[in-house]
């Protein structure tokens, strides 16, 4: 058992290497703009990444003030990273030298590998063997890489004038497709909501969810999980490790490939077929996991969890100044098993005293159009301070007048409860800003 411990922690401290190398050799570099090894190169540079950094090419001498080595094998030191950014066919040569330049951990950008079939899935076998036999851990091929929010570093090749990254935070995501990540990040960063890790795992040659779940689950960065997938390869192994990092830090799961033309689209993109969606569902939802049914609910899913203290029950008080969204909300609330309305006799008189007579004091507060912030700050404290309550859910219509923007001083002051509050808001321009502000 304790070998087997062993083994655990130094896996999990070479994954390590991924976020923070003390040294990264970027491999495929070009002096043009545009190209992915530059834009990797001019990403590692432009995060502020404070290791020491190798670029690897035979065009230049010097790229953005950094010496040029033609391989790796003349780096005159040791190189914790590898960033493969050249094409597929030559990845086994290249990594084979990195085997012997002693690197520790190899991202393949480049795609080209099992995702598109044929003799390509002798290929990325053959990459896989080569690394192993050297003790390579391999992030990809056919993916974006990584971030780290706290580091700084990332392997993006989109660049920072397009793609903004978000702050150091408490939530991670890990993904299948990059795509999703970068939208992940953007989204996050526009929020201001802080990111502690962003891995891009495509064809997951080597490195998979169940070795990600884990690392993150033994990240003290890490609060709460993302995950997109689209296929798994070892079910169970998979099963073992979020039920696990589950049972101490809040997983959230979008998985696609839902259809025979989402299975079709999923093997086309990272060569993996995926399995029966409603199987894999409910063993998720068995495991503790947050199912999302789309990208924006697992993004809005894992950003309540991370901003947050978890709620100590299913108990739940509602309360609105429009009583449209709290209709869908008690629809949806109960069809989840969760109980709304569950506040004492007491806290009912409490309320019916000091709100307006037209307020409607029911399972749903219901604050009607004329509602301000003092009476929405009344109301929170009243569920707040129930016992029978365990998360409060105000709804705002922000374009009602009466609702000053008062409120914005009135959400800070309820965190002194200890509990969660998850706010909803009705779409629109002014309403996004305050919405913005309260957060």
């Amino acid at each position: 058992m304790r070998a087997t411990e062993e083994d655990s922690g130094k896996s999990l401290s070479q994954l390590e290497l991924f976020f923070r190398p003390s040294s990264v050799a970027v491999i495929g570099v070009s002096t043009m703009r545009g190209k992915i090894g530059h834009e990797i190169l001019r990403s590692i540079v432009d995060g502020g990444y404070q290791g020491k950094i190798y670029p690897v090419t035979i065009s230049a001498k010097e790229i953005l003030g950094l010496k040029c080595y033609e391989s790796v094998l003349q780096i005159p030191e040791p190189v914790d990273l590898a960033v493969y950014a050249l094409p597929s066919n030559l990845a086994p040569k290249i990594i084979e030298e990195c085997g012997q330049k002693g690197v520790k951990n190899i991202i393949i950008v480049s795609g080209g590998f099992k995702e598109v079939g044929g003799s390509n899935v002798d290929l990325e076998s053959e990459v896989v063997k080569i690394a192993r036999r050297y003790g390579m851990r391999i992030i990809g091929p056919n993916c974006i890489g990584v971030f780290d929010g706290k580091s700084r570093f990332d392997t993006f090749f989109q660049s920072h004038e397009r793609m903004v990254r978000p702050p150091h935070g408490p939530l991670s995501f890990i993904t299948q497709s990059g795509t999703y990540g970068v939208a992940f990040l953007e989204e996050a960063a526009e929020d201001g909501v802080g990111v502690s890790k962003m891995v891009s795992f495509g064809n997951k040659a080597d490195v998979d969810e169940a070795d990600l779940v884990r690392y993150l689950g033994a990240d003290e960065d890490t609060r709460v999980i993302a995950i997109y997938m689209e296929a798994v390869v070892n079910g169970r192994r998979f099963i073992e490790a979020v039920s696990e990092v589950a049972a101490k830090k809040p997983i959230v799961i979008l998985k696609s490939g839902r259809t025979s033309l989402g299975v079709k689209a999923a093997r086309s993109h990272t060569g993996w077929l995926a399995g029966s969606y409603q199987v894999a569902r409910s063993i998720f939802k068995q495991a503790g996991i947050v199912v999302a049914e789309d990208f924006e609910e697992m993004y809005d899913c894992a950003k309540a969890l991370a901003l947050q203290p978890l709620p100590r029950g299913r108990r739940v008080g509602m309360l609105t100044n429009g009583a449209g969204m709290t209709v869908s909300a008690c629809d949806a609330a109960e069809q989840r098993g969760i109980f709304v309305g569950t506040y004492s006799e007491e806290t009912k008189k409490k309320l019916e005293e000091a709100l307006p007579k037209f307020a409607l004091v029911r399972e749903v507060v219901d604050l009607t159009g004329s509602a301000t912030s003092k009476e929405y700050k009344i109301t929170m404290e009243s569920l707040l301070s129930d016992d029978g309550i365990d998360l409060v859910m105000p709804f705002f219509v922000f374009q009602d007048t009466p609702l000053d923007e008062g409120i914005i001083d009135v959400l800070p002051e309820m965190q002194r409860y200890g509990k969660p509050i998850l706010g909803v808001y009705s779409r629109g321009i002014y309403g996004r800003e305050v919405a913005r502000k309260l957060q």
